[in-house]
């Protein structure tokens, strides 16, 4: 199986399957001497566990993560960091039902076409359980980019068809504890509330449904990226399509920009004020990027996550010899996704950015 390697200079691998042993990240790149604070790591792990909520898997993981190697006295070598998080309530009796049938809009059929072989049990590497290695793995990156005076904030900005009104300031600090004061992990408590209700709805009734994370990246200088095929963008919207459930990526105005005129879509630039360095323009339909490379706006985009694939209901399908069978969801699933999401999309950003951060000093002149 190839593709579990993410980045060029800021490098993460990941290993494990969600009903092994454990699963885990090898982080290559990082650099020397960057203050490896523990708590926040596991911190940022707590926000992704399951059963932290009603409206999430009941799975307990406590999700305890070991530093293997690559940290000397709270500080990284410079040597690759590897990270272990043990798996501890794997239920794989739970998965018995499905080992000859494919589970609807799961990657069950694609796995077996590709490999002639599969892990039933929660879908081994497919499963959103690996994603708590690369929330490990990116609140190093987190670190590092904070160091730099970069910071990321991302919150639920709709569920279903109710959305929260677009956030009207970037004090991330204020909005990270109007976040989580509430389950969803949205910014706008009255939406939260709406949402949760929601959840707990569709919860009780057997379904899933999907959402929408917001995300904004402040204190990033003018050009990261490159013009071609690394563009910024392009780096950021393939992290986030790797990520399980997802299915829609935009950036700046996105789709909405294409409704637009000219006339209306151009930001303006501003002349800077004496003791400004950072280049700014009146809107930011762009979304902090201009031809690939950050202009030192905010970099903003949104990621759209579709409904968990499995439901607690009768569902007709096919087994492992194209036949026409049944399956009924089991075992523990999100109802919606998208409040444990919001620190994974946060986790890919921070990889980009701190891969993006070190390439551009390679490339200084």
């Amino acid at each position: 199986m190839a593709g579990n390697t993410f980045g060029n200079l800021f490098r993460i691998t990941t290993f494990g399957e969600s009903h092994g042993i454990a699963i885990g990240v090898i982080i290559d790149g990082c650099p020397s001497q960057l203050d490896i604070d523990l708590d926040y790591i596991q911190s940022e792990l707590d926000k992704r566990k399951p059963g932290q909520s009603k409206i999430t898997t009941q799975r307990k993981e406590s999700d305890t993560v070991q530093i293997l190697s690559g940290v000397f006295e709270g500080k990284s070598t410079g040597t690759p960091i590897a990270l272990l998080i043990p798996n501890e309530d794997q239920r794989s009796k739970d998965y018995g039902h499905n080992v000859d049938i494919y589970r609807p809009s799961h990657a069950d059929y694609v796995y077996d076409a590709k490999y002639g072989i599969r892990d039933h049990r929660g879908g081994g590497r497919s499963s959103a359980r690996e994603t708590a290695a690369r929330v490990a793995a990116g609140a190093i990156a987190k670190l590092f980019l904070k160091h730099h005076g970069i910071e990321i904030f991302a919150h639920v900005a709709a569920v279903g068809k109710i959305n929260a009104p677009n956030l009207q300031h970037h004090d991330l600090s204020a909005l990270l504890e109007i976040r989580e004061e509430n389950i969803v992990r949205c910014a706008d408590p009255a939406t939260a509330n709406e949402m949760i209700d929601f959840i707990d709805a569709v919860r009780k009734d057997g379904d899933t449904v999907g959402g929408k994370i917001s995300c904004v990246i402040t204190g990033c200088p003018a050009g990261l990226g490159e013009p071609v095929f690394d563009k910024l963008h392009a780096d950021l919207g393939k992290a986030m399509l790797s990520i399980n459930a997802v299915h829609g990526f935009e950036y700046g105005s996105g789709f909405d920009g294409s409704e637009l005129l000219g006339s209306q879509h151009n930001d303006i630039p501003q002349p800077k004020a004496t003791a400004e360095k950072a280049f700014k323009t009146i809107t930011n339909h762009a979304g902090g990027i201009l031809g690939g490379i950050s202009n030192g706006m905010d970099i903003t985009f949104k990621v759209a996550f579709k409904p968990v694939a499995t439901i607690m209901h009768n569902q007709q399908t096919i087994n492992a010899a194209g036949e026409a069978a049944e399956i009924k969801g089991k075992g523990r699933h999100d109802p919606c996704v998208v409040p444990r999401a919001v620190v994974i999309v946060e986790a890919m950003a921070a990889l980009v950015m701190a891969d993006q951060f070190l390439r551009n000093k390679v490339t200084m002149v």
